[in-house]
């Protein structure tokens, strides 16, 4: 079973320290190594990053953690693989565009 990390702020807000307690239950201190993903909510812009490695060891991951951003929305995401291969495809946050919005 994956876990989630989930942010909603009245003001932009910094997530790094958040993020970076989330980066070790992927993969150091918890079983969820097989790949994380992150989306951040810029004004109408969405950032997406994704990665197979744990997000204990990746190195977006550790960009993330030291990048200033701040933001009303994010959602995080550690996997441990029960079905499915170890690839992108099956590393979430999945993101979408409807209405010319992306979710």
């Amino acid at each position: 079973m994956c876990q989630l990390l989930g942010m909603n702020c009245a003001k932009p807000t910094d997530f790094s320290f958040s993020f970076r307690g989330f980066c070790q239950r992927g993969g150091k201190t918890d079983i969820h190594s097989h790949g994380f993903g992150i989306a951040i909510y810029e004004g109408p812009g969405l950032r997406c990053f994704l990665d197979t490695k744990p997000a204990s060891e990746s190195p977006i991951a550790q960009m993330v953690q030291q990048y200033p951003i701040r933001t009303y929305n994010m959602l995080a995401h550690v996997r441990y693989a029960t079905t499915g291969a170890v690839n992108l495809q099956n590393v979430h946050p999945f993101s979408r565009e409807l209405w010319g919005i992306q979710w």
